[in-house]
């Protein structure tokens, strides 16, 4: 198994890539004008946003391989492993934007940047976007790029976050966008979703497993957790995590009027390792107890 390189700073980052070191945190330049990167499996330190306008060759993330194609949007968060395979004898065309989580801190952007849950989504994930979407990218790149070759004085940081942010709010709407266009193909993942849950709670898995979770289910559809659970909250206006709590409750009411069930085997079954902790999820979700909901119905 081949050993991943680790690269912790910015400036280790632009020796590789041969490019100027302008700033000790943040970096953005021409991929024209950078070398690249040779195959092998790396960890960046930084946050990292790369827009590819050719194909210049795969990237594999987990179990995905993905293709690295024209108008695409990638993005890596700190600590992400990723496997780079750069194919021979191609002109290189787009752009590399990384910074380090120092540089945003003490700034709005710092506050939002979780917010950003696209930069948890795998690679198979990516943003594709259209010509006009790709210059509104460029442009505020361009921007980014300026502010570095300037003097840096007291405005240099707050702006280049400030653009970073709009970027990053930009992408939030071009995603967005691609969900309603993929209406399709995100509702055979609802359905799947559903499935999934309906088949979790029908075999012996909440005993052994305990409680479902959303990872789980987006270990099962190929997908990251944050890309299933923001792809459900924009589907349905619910989240993932909303849509199991419905159907442990609806369940666990069905299962209530069973005179041969007790509270206690119930909560197993349905996946709690205490019978309080489910007295206490439907109290919370209902505004009563268990066996209050018995009686009074």
């Amino acid at each position: 198994m081949s050993s991943i390189q680790k690269i912790e700073t910015i400036a280790h980052y632009n020796e590789l890539k041969e490019v100027k070191n302008r700033h000790p945190l943040i970096t953005c330049f021409d991929s024209a004008y950078a070398k690249p990167l040779s195959s092998g499996k790396f960890n960046f330190g930084f946050y990292a946003i790369f827009l590819k306008g050719v194909n210049c060759g795969e990237l594999k993330y987990g179990r995905n391989t993905y293709d690295y194609e024209a108008g695409t949007l990638v993005f890596m968060g700190p600590g992400q492993a990723v496997e780079i395979k750069s194919q021979k004898d191609y002109n290189p065309k787009g752009w590399g934007l990384l910074f380090h989580p120092d540089f945003i801190k003490g700034t709005p952007l710092a506050a939002r940047i979780y917010d950003y849950t696209f930069f948890s989504y795998d690679l198979n994930e990516a943003l594709h976007i259209s010509e006009k979407e790709e210059q509104i990218v460029i442009d505020l790149l361009n921007k980014i790029n300026y502010e570095l070759d300037q003097s840096i004085d007291k405005h240099s940081k707050l702006i280049v976050c400030n653009t970073i942010e709009l970027l990053l709010n930009y992408c939030e709407r071009f995603y967005e966008r691609q969900f309603i266009t993929r209406e399709n193909l995100n509702k055979g993942v609802l359905t799947n979703f559903e499935r999934l849950l309906n088949t979790y709670f029908s075999s012996e898995k909440p005993q052994k497993m305990g409680l479902p979770t959303v990872s789980y289910f987006a270990e099962e559809l190929h997908l990251s957790a944050n890309y299933l659970g923001d792809l459900i909250k924009k589907e349905t206006g619910k989240s993932a995590i909303d849509h199991i709590h419905l159907k442990l409750i609806d369940l666990a009411k069905d299962r209530i009027f069973d005179v041969d069930r007790s509270i206690s085997e119930i909560a197993y079954e349905l996946g709690f390792k205490y019978p309080q902790h489910f007295n206490r999820f439907f109290k919370k979700s209902t505004g009563m107890t268990p066996s209050a909901y018995k009686n009074s119905n």
